[in-house]
C-alpha cells in the first residue's frame, strides 16, 4: 500500500491543470522522503522531441514541495518554494520516469530537498535538483483571494 499524503498529484481530482499536465504522480511521501513517478510522452517534448528543461524542473518543485508539506503539515504549516536549482543531465524523448526525493536539510523555518529523476528503463539520471522550502503557517483558504 501507498501512501500519497494527500498531495494533489496528477491522477487527483483535486489537482490543477498544471499539477495534471506535469504528470507527477506520488507513490509514496514520509516526512524526509517521497519516491513518485511520471508518464511523459509528446506534450512534454520541445520541437526537437527532448522532454521540455521545464518539464523536470516543474517536477522537482512539485516533489520537494510536496515531501517538505507533509514534513510541516501536523504544525498547521505549508512549505513554499523560494529556490529550484535544476540541472539537465541527459536528453531523453520520454516515457516512464521514477521521481526520488530526499530531505537533505529540515530546520524550523527552511528545508532543503534533493530531487533525483531517472528514466524508468535503464536507471539513467535525466535531471536534479535541490529545492530549498520556506515553512510558513498554512492560509486560511476561505479568505484566498481566487478561491
Amino acid at each position: 500500500m501507498t501512501d500519497s499524503g494527500g498531495f494533489p498529484d496528477a491522477n487527483s481530482s483535486d489537482a490543477s491543470v498544471f499539477v495534471r499536465a506535469s504528470g507527477l504522480v506520488v507513490d509514496e511521501v514520509t516526512t524526509t522522503s517521497l519516491r513518485g513517478h511520471a508518464d511523459l510522452g509528446e506534450g512534454h517534448v520541445t520541437a526537437w522531441g527532448t522532454v521540455h528543461g521545464g518539464v523536470y524542473a516543474s517536477i522537482v518543485e512539485s516533489a520537494g514541495g510536496a515531501g517538505a508539506g507533509f514534513a510541516v503539515a501536523d504544525r498547521g504549516q505549508i512549505a513554499v518554494g523560494v529556490h529550484n536549482g535544476t540541472d539537465f543531465l541527459r536528453p531523453s524523448t520520454g516515457g516512464r520516469v521514477e521521481v526520488s526525493a530526499h530531505a537533505l536539510f529540515q530546520g524550523r523555518s527552511q528545508q532543503l530537498w534533493d530531487v533525483v529523476i531517472s528514466q524508468a528503463e535503464g536507471g539513467t539520471v535525466l535531471a536534479r535538483g535541490q529545492l530549498r522550502l520556506q515553512n510558513v503557517p498554512r492560509p486560511d483558504t476561505a479568505a484566498t483571494p481566487g478561491r
